[in-house]
């Protein structure tokens, strides 16, 4: 469980002196969100620092938008507080008009920070625990300032399922088009009647459903030829015709040919993962600044924001603790209460949902007026601190009513009237009553708004770098980093791709002083419907000559590059047996690079990794030529054939081996682990033991008790019988005597009295024998009960034991209905064309997936 937030003390509206009694605050409250209204001047801004440094103290990351540049202090952190420390940022301007020095201003800021983190009980040691609390580092979308952000990442499918989340995801796309359309001029659109939201929306959905990614440059493309035939009922040229679907791609076109939209689809993807975790785990503390954007543009990247935040809060598991906080410095006209801008949706989804997976807002403004204070009812803390006008209170108190039922609207007027200077009133629905404290000092050097200019350097300051990019603005993946690292991966015994038929793709130099290049420069026609594909050049000259094994010589220059025409198939395999418990996808793919005329293609023999075809190149190189395309690629009846043969291939040879343990009816697939089937085996026979046990026990258990029942019966009888014993012996004795008293006495007693008495004590006497006998064998009979039972119970232990381990493998087939061939067509293959000595070499430019 997190620590609770320092905040401030106490403050105490009576006698108007601040207590010693600190302000803490639960993090886990702001899962229930916040909302910081307060005047410029009213220490609003410190509040919130304050809130966010306990926050990064605390481990928990934040996303943080800042339309004004006062939250980029959060990177100032001097825990030495020294003079030079300070004297960069500051203001030389402000020195100059006190007629000071910035030297002498910077030696007053550190005694003044020095003195003010010493009255609120704030060592150096909590400030150096800030500094190294969090990864700190401010972006700027729209611009390298600080760290450029990229788009491009909106615009691909997100990772959920479509299915189980088509409602979110299409209110999803509405906003990403609502912000795309205002970046380009059109404003107040309606996404049910504006046939351009219409428009892109369907394109959106089209890919997003198939999980595929879109980019801008090919949604253009897509809106002069929609992928799909009809809208509605009507067709997509009576819906919107290509005349004017072409305006809307010019305008989307503008924007991406503007110099200055490169740097919107340059730097770090909107990663939300990246972006609050560093690849170490800890938290990042990540500052939006949008200082420098226009209104549009700042509602277009709030939207996109949201919407990824949105998107990755879906793909985590729920919690009640605070997992991350979204920030937002000054939402005035985002969260409008009339108006219904793209952001406004977002922010009240996320108001309504977000607590369930533990993301707070905090939500700030300096104008209580224009807020949406229905939406912001599902806030359960208020920060409130003192407001500029009479009417700001007023409206302010009406929305607080409206979410705090059973407020005291009288006490609350009071209260606010009474606040100064960093003074709040903290009204949270988790508590009683409302408080009023004021805020500590906060432990970040507050400069105020800091501009463009100072972005670098404050990033430099708190160590946050460039983020690595590839030139489409997305990441550069794990597997294709090596692989544009490495020699392509190999094909068959260490060859690379294209290497063995590039080989022999080498002019001689007696008949070639300057050879001729290869191929043509149109590219020859596909035969209908089939799919043409291009792989990507992601080996350079360099690598490519290492992959197929050759030295370039000195001379050697690149000329050019060549398509050659290969067949590319893929197919996802799903094996599902109910049986086996068995539901396994895998993909098979093969990449044949000359095929035999004939049609005939040993499949086995052109296996490579499975291909992704978000990383084909979506047109050919430009000036690159084209070689011929052979049989059988020329002919789409073969290709079809072809088609099928490489499906029923798959069926013939494709399986997977699913563990079985038949006596305990356990069985995975290949993607459960070898420790995690013996814990599900040993899981079972656990569950199978512990019932047979349960079962042998009971019947033991009731011989045992009956035998015990016997025993204490007849331990009862025998008590009994030896009391008996005893009477008997005492009444012989007494006859005994009483026959040796009438003796002496003269008197005759009756012999037979005598004799009876005797009969009976010997009666008595054979019960008790009896008796003691029985018992005997009743404890050896529970006794040999005991050591049955306990041997039943290692033999089924044993038993059970040695059924875990008695696991075997099955082979599945796939049904051919569950064979879904999703790449088949003529892949195009770049290689380099390389000149020396008069020679023409071909060299490989793409080393696998």
């Amino acid at each position: 469980m997190s620590e609770k937030f320092y905040l401030g003390r106490i403050f105490d509206p009576q006698s108007g002196k601040t207590a010693a009694d600190p302000l803490l605050y639960d993090p886990d409250d702001l899962t229930t969100h916040a909302v910081v209204v307060g005047m410029t001047g009213s220490g609003k801004t410190g509040l919130c620092v304050d809130l966010l440094e306990e926050a990064a103290l605390q481990g928990i990351p934040a996303l943080m938008i800042d339309p004004k540049g006062d939250i980029t202090n959060l990177l100032l952190h001097f825990p030495d507080l020294l003079p030079a420390d300070f004297q960069p940022w500051v203001n030389a301007d402000a020195a100059r008009r006190e007629g000071k020095t910035v030297a002498q201003v910077a030696q007053e800021t550190a005694n003044l920070w020095r003195s003010g983190l010493a009255k609120w009980d704030i060592t150096p040691d909590r400030l150096r625990a800030l500094q190294n609390s969090a990864e700190f580092a401010v972006y700027t979308p729209g611009s390298d300032a600080g760290i450029p952000v990229s788009i491009l990442s909106s615009l691909q499918a997100p990772p959920i399922p479509w299915e189980e989340n088509r409602e979110l995801l299409r209110e999803k796309i509405s906003g990403t088009v609502t912000a795309l359309l205002g970046l380009v001029g059109l404003t107040d659109v309606d996404p049910v009647r504006s046939r351009e939201h219409i428009l892109l929306s369907n394109i959106f959905e089209h890919a997003w459903s198939r999980g595929k990614d879109l980019d801008l440059g090919e949604l253009i493309m897509q809106v002069q030829n929609p992928p799909f035939p009809k809208l509605g009922v009507f067709d997509v040229e009576t819906f919107y015709p290509g005349k004017e679907r072409f305006e809307l791609a010019m305008l989307l076109n503008n924007i991406m040919a503007s110099p200055a939209f490169q740097a919107w689809i340059e730097g770090q993807p909107l990663d939300i993962n990246a972006l609050l975790y560093a690849p170490d785990g800890r938290p990042r503390h990540s500052v939006f600044y949008i200082a420098h954007l226009s209104e549009a543009e700042r509602m277009f990247f709030v939207t996109l924001l949201y919407s990824a935040v949105e998107t990755w809060m879906r793909t985590q598991p729920g919690t009640t603790t605070l997992r991350a906080l979204v920030y937002f410095d000054e939402i005035f006209g985002y969260l409008p209460p009339t108006a219904n801008p793209p952001s406004k949706i977002l922010m009240l989804r996320m108001l309504k949902q977000a607590r369930a997976f533990g993301v707070g807002q905090v939500l700030v403004t300096q104008n209580p007026v224009d807020v949406d204070y229905k939406a912001l009812s599902n806030a359960g803390t208020w920060f409130i601190g003192k407001l500029q006008t009479d009417r700001d209170k007023e409206r302010l108190l009406d929305g607080l009513q409206s979410a705090a039922s059973g407020m005291d609207r009288r006490e609350y007027d009071s209260l606010i009237s009474r606040l100064g200077k960093r003074v709040f009133l903290v009204h949270n629905v988790h508590e009683k009553h409302p408080l009023l404290f004021q805020t500590r000092w906060a432990m970040n050097y507050l400069a105020g708004p800091l501009t463009r200019l100072q972005l670098k350097a404050l990033n430099a300051l708190a160590g946050a770098g460039e983020i690595r990019e590839t030139p489409g603005g997305r990441p550069l993946p794990k597997a294709a980093a090596a692989s544009r690292r490495e020699s392509a991966p190999p094909q068959t015994g260490g060859t690379p791709f294209g290497a063995a038929a590039a080989s022999q793709r080498v002019s001689s130099p007696e008949t070639a002083s300057a050879p001729d290049l290869p191929g043509t420069e149109s590219r020859p026609a596909v035969p209908a419907r089939t799919v043409e594909y291009f792989l990507p050049n992601n080996l350079t000259l360099s690598q490519a000559a290492k992959a197929a094994g050759r030295t370039l010589p000195a001379d050697a220059k690149a000329v050019g590059m060549l398509y050659r025409p290969t067949l590319l198939a893929q197919a996802e395999v799903r094996f599902l047996q109910r049986k086996y418990n068995l539901d396994y996808e895998s993909v098979q793919a093969a990449l044949v690079l000359e095929p035999d005329p004939r049609g005939v293609v040993r499949w086995d023999d052109w296996l490579v990794e499975p291909l992704d075809e978000r990383h084909f190149d979506r047109r050919p190189l430009p000036g690159a030529r084209f070689a011929s395309l052979e049989a059988p690629l020329n002919d789409a009846r073969t290709l079809k054939s072809l088609q099928a043969d490489f499906k029923d291939w798959i069926y013939r040879t494709a399986t997977v081996n699913v563990r079985a343990n038949q006596n305990l009816k356990v069985y995975a697939g290949p993607q459960v682990s070898s420790a995690e089937f013996r814990e599900m085996c040993a899981k079972a026979a656990r569950s199978k033991r512990d019932a047979e046990l349960d079962k042998i026990a009971a019947r033991y258990d009731r011989k045992i008790a009956t035998l015990r029942t016997r025993l204490a019966r007849e331990e009862r009888e025998l008590r009994e019988d030896e009391s008996e014993l005893s009477q008997r012996k005492m009444e012989e004795w007494g006859t005994h005597a009483e026959n040796l008293l009438g003796l002496f006495g003269g008197r005759r007693r009756r012999l037979s009295t005598s004799l009876s008495k005797r009969r009976m004590t010997e009666k008595a006497k054979a019960d008790v024998e009896e008796s003691i006998e029985a018992i005997a064998d009743y404890k050896q009979q529970i006794a040999d009960l005991e050591a049955e039972k306990a041997q039943a119970i290692r033999d089924i232990n044993d038993k059970w034991a040695e059924l875990v381990g008695d696991v075997s493998e099955i082979p599945v087939t796939p049904y051919k209905k569950d064979i879904l061939v999703t790449l088949f067509g003529v892949a195009w293959m770049p290689y380099h064309l390389v000149e020396a000595g008069g020679r023409l070499m071909e060299l490989p430019g793409y080393g696998g997936a």
